[in-house]
């Protein structure tokens, strides 16, 4: 082999060592909490949240190749858990569905389920979402998972509109017909990236009015801040500006899917719609701009990303809450997320868990190439249900002394 090839081979592998960060080693995750009880209580509980987290060795260490295989990949040797689809019709004519799916197992002796709102574009049929729902009924929970509107494509879009990033009112419906169903089940609320925005701003608008059986709430690599976030996504560095286009194009497909009933001539001529300008839009705010505020009645984009970030609305949080980010995440720049950790150093029962790695919804962890079936994410999530939050809000001396003895987790 040349010289010259064996330079060009070197500098690959370096480009690729660089990419890949193998150079990095697993590190124990930062917590933020200002309440010692609440955090002295969780870790008895789930002590991984402070164990070193160990990515697979050849890719895990990198933020865009985590990001990339949940994305593509989602999980691996991922199950089809089965479940009860559940429609219903609401005033507007939209049809919502959620799945619901009841506990394999009786690990869990208390009535509890877990309310899930997924990420953008993602429903229950979202690979990670499957995987999730299964480990947890494996370990005795019931799952509640909606589906925003407009993703399943074997549900049809019947008022002239889909999902949008802070409008609650889906959830709540998911909540009130959960509780019809089981009146008497405890509820931990749980978003991912977009749905961890709407779980927490959902608690945030109803503070202490929110449905009694909710007892905790988990956000996971959400953004917090639409309005910053967006102006990071719109350029280049570390490959933001990709990240966004391939969101954007995810929504707009969905808008285009449903073209018929969503830009019908009178929905384009009632909120003065330009199929065109939406056609071309390039990135989300572009989208934002030629459809998404004109048809929710806002002045501005501006106006819209206000209203639908969650920032806003943490200070009016009662329910203990965890929020966990990954530091290379590369749809959430690490400045995002200075305001979460300063309101989890100054409010109780709110912890703040921020990983080195794990990219974009994937920590995946274990193995040299192939990584274990079950994430650090999943185990972890897990963990944390067994946590009494309900001890935190309106759990009294007398009910703490009847509490069950918590069961194993399972790994």
């Amino acid at each position: 082999m040349s010289t010259a090839l064996l330079a060009v081979f070197a500098v690959i592998l370096c480009i690729l060592f660089r990419i890949l960060n193998v150079n990095s080693a697993p590190q124990k995750p930062l917590i933020v909490c200002q309440d010692q009880t609440f955090l002295t209580t969780i870790l008895k509980i789930a002590p991984v949240i402070v164990e070193p987290y160990k990515p697979t060795r050849l890719w895990g260490f990198s933020g865009h190749v985590q990001t990339i295989i949940h994305s593509i990949i989602g999980r691996v040797r991922c199950p089809w858990p089965i479940g009860e689809r559940v429609y219903i019709g609401l005033p507007d004519d939209t049809t919502l569905t959620y799945d619901l799916y009841q506990p394999l197992s009786n690990d869990y002796e208390d009535d509890v389920t877990i309310a899930i709102c997924p990420g953008i574009c993602n429903s229950s049929e979202s690979v990670y979402i499957r995987t999730f729902v299964h480990f947890v009924q494996c370990h005795g929970y019931r799952c509640a998972v909606l589906n925003h509107v407009g993703v399943l494509s074997s549900v049809k879009v019947t008022a002239p509109r889909i999902f949008t990033y802070g409008h609650t009112d889906d959830y709540n419906v998911m909540l009130q017909s959960l509780i019809e169903k089981h009146p008497s089940t405890k509820i931990i609320c749980i978003g991912f990236s977009l749905g961890g925005n709407l779980v927490t701003k959902y608690l945030g608008e109803r503070g202490s009015n929110k449905l009694s059986n909710i007892i905790g709430g988990i956000s996971i690599c959400q953004g917090y801040n639409a309005l910053e976030g967006t102006k990071f996504l719109l350029n280049w560095q570390n490959f933001r500006r990709f990240y966004l286009y391939i969101m954007s194009e995810s929504v707009k497909n969905l808008i285009l899917q449903h073209k018929s009933i969503l830009l019908s001539e009178e929905i384009k001529q009632r909120h003065n719609l330009n199929e065109r300008d939406i056609i071309s839009a390039a990135t989300l705010p572009e989208l934002d701009e030629a459809y998404t505020r004109k048809v929710h009645n806002f002045r501005s984009v501006k106006e819209m990303y206000k209203w639908s970030s969650s920032m806003f609305y943490l200070d009016n949080i009662t329910t203990p809450m965890v929020f966990i980010n990954a530091l290379d995440d590369p749809i959430v720049p690490d400045m995002l997320l200075d305001p979460i950790k300063e309101h989890a150093k100054k409010h109780p029962n709110t912890l703040y868990i921020e990983l080195a790695h794990g990219g974009h919804l994937g920590f995946y962890e274990g193995g040299l190439l192939y990584p274990n079936p079950i994430t650090w994410l999943d185990r972890t999530l897990v963990s944390l249900f067994r946590v009494r939050f309900d001890e935190f809000t309106f759990g009294t001396e007398e009910t703490k002394k009847t509490k069950k003895p918590l069961p194993l987790l399972k790994r």
